[in-house]
């Protein structure tokens, strides 16, 4: 299991609009790296990591971050929107939205890298 640093929200919990802050990738692990544990043992969808939850603050869609490559800014992870489903999506479009209200889409500053399995859905 990744090591989740102690200081996470006084070290990222500063700008909601920054949806990938100077040095978080670097706790993230890259695309596919968490289908496998050592020893070719599959991991769960339960037990995977979310490192970061983005949502729109006009609406319920909500996007829970698990896996990440800095390079194509492209994510994975579970979506919540009219149909929740685990995919892809990428950060320089969710950076590029604009609701309504003219809102983008936001990092919860509060949120903590935790289990998918002890989200509140």
């Amino acid at each position: 299991m990744a090591q989740i640093p102690d200081d996470w929200i006084e070290r990222f919990g500063k700008n909601a609009h920054n949806l990938m802050p100077k040095g978080m990738e670097k706790f993230i692990p890259k695309l596919y790296e968490t289908e496998e544990e050592e020893g070719g043992e599959e991991i769960t969808v339960k037990d995977k990591i979310v490192w970061v939850k983005y949502f729109d603050p006009s609406s319920g869609w909500t996007w829970y971050l698990t896996e990440y490559s800095p390079e194509e800014k492209i994510a994975f992870g579970y979506v919540v929107g009219p149909f929740p489903e685990w995919g892809y999506f990428s950060l320089e479009e969710l950076a590029r939205v604009k609701n309504r209200f003219g809102l983008g889409i936001e990092r919860d500053l509060y949120f903590t890298p935790k289990p998918f399995s002890q989200l509140k859905l």
